[in-house]
């Protein structure tokens, strides 16, 4: 049995329960067994059994009279009577030699009385509220902490517990050489102090979500051997007012006693908003906390061997004064994964699966650019679920190709029912987004398509994938990009006369990528190198905010639109160039519900190719 997983209970439990059982006993059960053994009879039957010499013993109280007797089995029983003025009684008692006696009621002292009229009562009130409030607390989390004020609920992680270390993290390789100077020091502090060098007090982990923040600092306390502690931020700020400073003032406390050892704050934007940042106003109990972490991290000796390590995805907000030298002196970006990233990170968490033998990371890697860690540990799972699912004992290439097309556009709805010309339609769409993009010089090659309907909403999808990664943006790309998107509705006007609700995301992206050419890329003749509007969270969507007035923003929109219209143009114009393709292309598709990459081309090089 393990001990630490079940505790001893208070000696109070114990007592509450005994009082209960015997107020119990004492409430409903003893009565009725001695009711059951007392026989009740008149008082003139209590006279006759003195007279027959059956009363051996008779105890006078002050309403009733109890008596010894024996019943006509010979047995002895107890006998309760009614009292009545008889002054002749006692007489008859020595006449029939009957022992008696007169029970006198003794008087408690007014403490006794007090004691149980009041003490007792409320003593017993607070017992059943302590329990009470320490079942609620326990259900209702850090809310109920009062009584407990200033614990930290941080976790205690040992080296054997965390079981992370670098070789678990992949694709972050600048991230992990700027932590393994933390890991030399927690081993070798001495090298440290004798060239005069301080080791950082703190390091900041930024990066969009699921890029490993929180895996990296586990493998830095994997590496150190040194005890972790991991606490959210939220967990610092709760309703009862300072809080949020006592828990940190008391996680302080608790890591400088384990000292060597590293403190991870997640999340740290929680409490380490720049204080009064959105002007008027402010949240008091959130700049106390942050107030008092600045003070500890001031307080603290780092030669003692405490790091502390926090991870945010909104550095745009943290206070300036977190981030001066001496507290939080380095910043760690970890960033998404490039190409050789995402590869070694298909690798590393292929270990956890069988694979079979086909396995090509590298063209999951480069169909999956933009994808975080997290994602591709994600791609890595559904493939090994369609793998169960299909009935094999491996995971081949076909079900990791078929986990990215999940993860970007969810599952097949192959019980979809879509009428032929709207399925008609579909296929001609797709087939103009590829046409066009397969005619221009400056667009990734077509991958696949498909006219498959998908949980995410997409009746069908065009994958075009780079063979190198691409780091920067040209102005081509870009309008190829935006060609690229309007090629769908091209193909709708050129065939069909009309237009369809199914271009409505590719008009967003197309718009999306004209107007950042516009407002940040400085790809416009018009503004030149203007810079017209901020990202705000790069991390977290990259939404943004102009910085013009009305009169420049009208201007933004309508060079905006003049690049949108003549990437339409122009798709509209390789599309009827290529007519008789289209026409082959859609037919095939149609036939086919999804094509490759490599048999588009064939058949848009004139090959035959069986259906």
């Amino acid at each position: 049995m393990d001990l630490k997983n079940n505790p001893k209970k208070p000696l109070i439990y114990y007592y509450m329960i005994a009082m209960v059982v015997v107020m119990l006993l004492n409430a409903f059960v003893l009565p009725a067994v001695l009711e059951r053994q007392i026989v009740k009879v008149d008082y003139g039957t209590f006279l006759n059994m003195v007279e027959e010499g059956k009363v051996t013993s008779v105890e006078v109280q002050d309403n009733q009279i109890g008596f010894l007797a024996t019943d006509e089995a010979g047995a002895e029983a107890v006998y309760l009577t009614g009292k009545m003025d008889d002054p002749e009684l006692v007489n008859r008692l020595y006449q029939a030699e009957v022992r008696f006696s007169k029970v006198v009621p003794r008087e408690n002292s007014p403490l006794v009385n007090f004691l149980m009229t009041w003490i007792f009562p409320l003593l017993l009130f607070i017992a059943l509220g302590q329990m009470l409030g320490k079942y609620l607390r326990g259900k209702m989390g850090g809310m109920g902490n009062a009584m407990t004020f200033g614990k930290s609920n941080a976790k205690v992680y040992v080296e054997a517990q965390t079981g992370k270390t670098f070789a678990d993290v992949a694709g972050q390789d600048e991230a992990k050489e700027a932590l393994q100077e933390i890991v030399d020091f927690l081993h070798n502090p001495q090298k440290y102090k004798a060239i005069g060098a301080n080791v950082p007090k703190g390091a900041l982990l930024v990066g969009p979500p699921g890029t490993g923040k929180t895996l990296l600092a586990k493998a830095v306390a994997g590496e150190s051997q040194v005890p972790f502690f991991s606490i959210s931020g939220s967990e610092f700020v709760e309703m009862f007012v300072g809080m949020g400073a006592a828990r940190v003032r008391d996680l302080f406390k608790q890591a400088q006693e384990k000292a060597p050892c590293i403190v991870f704050i997640d999340e740290i934007d929680t409490i380490g908003k720049s204080r009064n940042a959105g002007g008027m106003g402010g949240n008091d109990e959130r700049e106390q906390t942050l107030n008092q972490l600045l003070t500890e991290m001031d307080g603290f000796d780092a030669d003692k061997g405490v790091v502390i390590l926090a991870a945010t995805n909104r550095p745009e907000t943290l206070d300036k004064a977190l981030l001066r030298p001496g507290r939080f002196d380095r910043r760690v970006p970890v960033e998404l994964p490039d190409l050789a990233g995402r590869e070694a990170i298909l690798q590393v968490h292929g270990k956890r699966v069988k694979l079979g033998q086909d396995i090509d990371f590298n063209g999951i890697a480069r169909a999956t650019s933009g994808a975080s860690g997290a994602d591709l540990a994600n791609i890595i799972n559904e493939g090994a679920l369609r793998a169960v699912k299909m009935g094999r004992p491996m995971v081949l290439q076909e079900d990791l190709e078929e986990s990215v097309e999940v993860v970007i556009a969810g599952y097949q709805r192959k019980n979809a029912v879509i009428s032929m010309k709207d399925k008609l339609t579909i296929a001609y769409h797709e087939i103009g987004h590829a046409l066009v993009a397969a005619k221009q010089s400056h667009s990734a090659p077509v991958h696949k398509i498909t006219i498959v309907p998908r949980t995410s909403g997409a009746l069908g999808y065009t994958m075009q994938v780079e063979e190198t990664e691409q780091v920067l943006l040209n102005k081509e790309q870009a309008l190829d990009k935006i060609a690229t998107f309007m090629g769908g509705r091209a193909a709708e006007e050129i065939v069909f006369k009309t237009v369809t609700s199914g271009a409505s995301n590719d008009i967003e992206q197309a718009t999306r990528i004209a107007r950042a050419m516009v407002t940040r890329f400085g790809m416009s003749e018009e503004f030149d190198m203007m810079g017209l509007e901020t990202v705000n969270n790069p991390y977290l969507g990259g939404d943004t905010t102009l910085l013009v007035s009305n009169e420049t923003a009208a201007k933004i929109d309508a060079e905006v639109l003049k690049i949108i219209r003549d990437c339409h143009e122009r798709a509209l114009q390789i599309l009827e160039e290529n007519k008789d393709k289209l026409h082959d292309l859609a037919k095939f598709l149609l036939e086919n519900e999804t094509i490759t990459g490599e048999e588009f081309m064939r058949v848009l090089q004139g090959e035959k190719t069986e259906a």
